[in-house]
């Protein structure tokens, strides 16, 4: 059987870079790439996202400590921030949104790689991966615990990495309600995430 926090980790890190959501808005912004141009502008893509969580999953603590914000309080702030993107997942703003960014870097003709801008940052290495990176890592309590939301993440982008590269002929597959649907369904399972670490964070805050 798998850890728990394995488990708990994985399940939010896909909910929030949302591996199906990607693949389309990356489908269309490569769709004048070769095979071999996409394949390469994907896997830069998640290398660049894997560093920046890394990143954020070690020393943002620290971080917090040196601008004086609680941990609960960012609980609390990660939850909302959560699930703002599961209410947007559930009513399809977020791929709205995507796709309005995509037309704007399609209609630029200077731009031609887009693994940075906008799949890196903000697509995968959002603010909600962020915040989700950095909850994980302040709930894993030893060293197994650790390793298992690091190598939950690392699944996760090698997941996301195979769709990227997968993006056409997956989105030919699965096609636009089938997309719609799991996206829907990974809203709602977000939504309660975040809601528990709203509560873990008022409880920490008002009731420790």
């Amino acid at each position: 059987m798998l850890p728990e926090m394995f488990i708990s980790a994985f399940i939010t890190l896909f909910v929030v870079i949302d591996p199906p959501g990607c693949a389309p808005i990356y489908a269309g912004l490569t769709k004048d790439a070769s095979a071999a141009q996409a394949r390469n502008m994907a896997l830069r893509a998640t290398t660049i996202a894997a560093v920046i969580l890394t990143i954020f999953a070690f020393f943002g603590e620290a971080l917090l400590g040196a601008l004086h914000i609680e941990l609960d309080s960012f609980r609390i702030a990660g939850g909302l921030l959560l699930f703002w993107i599961a209410f947007e997942m559930v009513f399809e703003k977020r791929t709205q949104r995507r796709a309005e960014r995509a037309d704007k870097v399609n209609a630029d003709p200077e731009i031609e790689d887009v693994s940075v801008f906008p799949m890196a940052m903000p697509m995968l290495a959002g603010p909600g991966a962020i915040a989700a990176i950095m909850l994980l890592m302040n709930e894993a309590k030893t060293a197994s615990q650790t390793i298992e939301v690091f190598s939950a993440l690392i699944s996760v982008l090698v997941l996301t990495a195979i769709a990227l590269v997968a993006a056409g002929p997956l989105m030919r597959l699965l096609g636009d309600k089938v997309e719609a649907v799991i996206t829907r369904l990974l809203g709602v399972l977000l939504s309660a995430l975040a809601a528990q670490y709203v509560i873990d964070g008022l409880r920490g805050s008002f009731f420790s």
